[in-house]
């Protein structure tokens, strides 16, 4: 049994559509399937936490990166495989892990049944699977989730540029903090901190690439905290994230760590997966090989 759990309005209604798709060809290869339908916030995850109690082949995702941070949570310390069908706006997981976009060579990959493990990042009693951005970062992700351009941009297939419309709408009013990190035990100020990316994956928000050498399953997190610079140096760094050219600048550092401890002058968003997560003071750690994935 295949359990598939659906977000029908992701990708401005592209999950419906993925799995009517998807369905038909269940059907065709009279495969053993179950489907769920989400309606509210958190009810994937409510869905596979339930599941995750059944005898299956895998729970699988049909929709973006947030219905995966949903489905993951529910389906983490368990032993049933996350499958992926890509129905989102940004994909940035599916990316990732060369999980294909085209809905068959996706379920292909699936019905495979060749297993891997990643690591995932605990925050509290939440998990993420690809990258929290903090500060700057988790604004736009707030400001983007609630953005009625998002939705027009998905409908016209370009969805990948309401992230880069979400930043400079944030870029106009906000100011930079100074933040203390403690990162595996050694201690860290930075001054004017404009975001601070903890990765499992090397992008996010749509391809961009922020900590281009992170790998999900080495047990580290790749960090990187943008600092010191003007908002208009900011805006001429921004484009160079998408091939992870940023970390040249002088006002980019990049560390490794197991555990980040996070506090700043004021408190600020943290986002993970795209998804609000909490604000600051927090703390995250990576949980190597958390999560199966098919």
């Amino acid at each position: 049994m295949y359990y598939f759990i659906v977000n029908k309005i992701s990708g401005n209604g592209k999950g419906l559509k993925v799995w009517k798709k998807t369905e038909k060809l269940l059907q065709e290869k009279q495969i053993n399937y179950q489907v769920r339908f989400t309606n509210r916030p958190k009810h994937a995850a409510e869905i596979a936490k339930e599941l995750s109690s059944e005898k299956c082949y895998a729970v699988v995702a049909v929709g973006g990166d947030g219905t995966i941070h949903d489905v993951a949570n529910g389906l983490i310390n368990s032993n049933i495989p996350l499958g992926v069908i890509p129905a989102g706006s940004g994909n940035d997981f599916a990316r990732a892990l060369d999980i294909p976009k085209d809905y068959k060579k996706a379920l292909k990959r699936i019905l495979m049944g060749k297993q891997r493990k990643i690591d995932i990042g605990r925050i509290g009693n939440e998990y993420f699977i690809t990258v929290m951005g903090i500060g700057f970062d988790g604004k736009v992700a707030e400001i983007n989730n609630g953005s009625k351009y998002k939705n027009w941009l998905n409908f016209i297939r370009l969805g990948n540029l309401s992230y880069g419309l979400s930043f400079l709408h944030v870029l106009l009013k906000y100011r930079p903090v100074s933040i203390q990190l403690m990162v595996d035990g050694e201690k860290l100020v930075f001054c004017n901190v404009w975001l601070i990316a903890i990765a499992n994956i090397s992008n996010y928000g749509g391809g961009i690439k922020i900590c281009p050498n992170a790998c999900y399953n080495d047990g580290l997190f790749d960090i990187c905290i943008v600092h010191g610079m003007n908002k208009w140096e900011l805006l001429r760094t921004f484009p160079k994230a998408f091939k992870g050219k940023h970390i040249l600048h002088p006002g980019v550092t990049m560390i490794t760590g197991k555990q980040v401890e996070v506090i700043s002058e004021l408190p600020v968003i943290v986002q993970g997966d795209g998804e609000i997560l909490t604000k600051t003071p927090m703390s995250v750690t990576i949980q190597r090989g958390g999560l199966l994935i098919i």
